[in-house]
């Protein structure tokens, strides 16, 4: 379906002052038709002009459908009688035809998004009062956010991970958002959660070795939490392939919440403490080792003490305790002779 955009009919201040003067005319020929028709004479003129008048104010009223305002980035797709005869697009005050019917099938479908929020209840919709909403057959071409909900995935190896993505979107094709898809915002939000789907399973939720995110057959270090911006690009790109075809242009996709699910979010935590205990002890003793070493050079530089190699032995394991303790270290003083 091909949009095709209506710039001609923007005439609506024209038609509705000939619309006010027609009423106003209508009136007057009724007031004539009534004295005339009271005298004895032309009560023919009179007849017919009360019958104009009284045509014109029966009628007229069939007008009024055909009065449309828009406001800026809004858009109304018309069909007459079945068949697509064009959209309205920039704000302004328009006339069209009166049978024309605008169509919007995501007129009541409510997403978590920042142009369907619904707003809080009113003093008398808290207290049960009855109200009438009516849904509005405008297309919004604003810039939009779709934040769909947490979804639960298992990454490539098989760890579930929960995930959520705010997806930046707006229509460019309101004839084919309209009439290609039966409902453009679900169609949107099942797209969504499908591709990310598609998306996560190639990625391991942190560094894993052997593992190839990118499909060329080599290992390499991609992961959802060390690759967010490369993983948000092709979930973009992944959906504006999907949704292209409703008219829907993707902007931007960004990962909201990434976390470890909650039945093995504690064993991961526990796996990253005890990875992150080991690094500490491996730099501790390499440390350790090299002040050790350094002592040793210093006092047989210097000629300080003379040690055989079994007082260094014991020299090194005293100052490798101490160094790599986790406790102070207690001194004790010999009194007595070093051999």
């Amino acid at each position: 379906m091909q949009e095709k955009i209506l710039t001609t009919k923007k005439r609506g201040m024209p038609i509705l002052i000939l619309f006010i003067l027609g009423c106003l005319l209508s009136i007057a020929l009724i007031a004539v038709g009534a004295v005339l028709l009271e005298g004895s004479e032309q009560t023919v003129l009179g007849g017919i002009l009360f019958g104009i008048g009284m045509a014109y104010l029966c009628l007229c009223w069939i007008l009024l459908p055909g009065f449309k305002v828009l406001k800026p980035q809004e858009a109304l797709v018309l069909t007459l009688f079945g068949k697509y005869v064009g959209t309205l697009k920039g704000d302004g005050f328009y006339f069209v035809n009166p049978f024309s019917v605008a169509v919007n099938p995501a007129a009541k479908t409510k997403l978590n998004q920042s142009g369907d929020v619904t707003t809080t209840a009113l003093p008398a919709q808290k207290q049960g009062a009855a109200t009438v909403e009516v849904p509005s057959k405008k297309l919004s071409l604003k810039v939009m956010t779709l934040s769909n909900n947490r979804q639960k995935i298992n990454d490539c190896l098989g760890t579930p991970v929960e995930i959520g993505i705010a997806v930046t979107w707006r229509i460019v094709d309101t004839a084919a958002a309209v009439f290609n898809v039966d409902n453009f915002k679900e169609f949107l939000s099942l797209q969504c959660d499908s591709s990310l789907r598609n998306i996560v399973r190639l990625y391991p939720y942190d560094v894993a070795p052997n593992v190839d995110t990118t499909g060329d057959g080599l290992a390499d270090d991609g992961s959802l939490r060390g690759s967010s911006e490369l993983v948000a690009s092709r979930i973009r790109e992944e959906i504006a392939g999907r949704v292209r075809e409703a008219g829907i242009e993707i902007i931007e996709a960004r990962i909201t919440y990434l976390a470890y699910a909650p039945e093995i979010a504690a064993m991961m935590l526990q796996r990253q403490q005890a990875s992150a205990v080991i690094d500490a002890r491996k730099m501790i003793v390499d440390g350790a080792v090299g002040m050790v070493e350094m002592a040793l050079e210093r006092l047989a530089a210097n000629g300080t003490v003379t040690l055989d190699e079994e007082r260094k032995a014991a020299m090194v394991s005293n100052l490798l305790v101490v160094l790599c303790g986790n406790r102070d270290a207690q001194p004790i003083v010999n009194s007595g002779s070093l051999y």
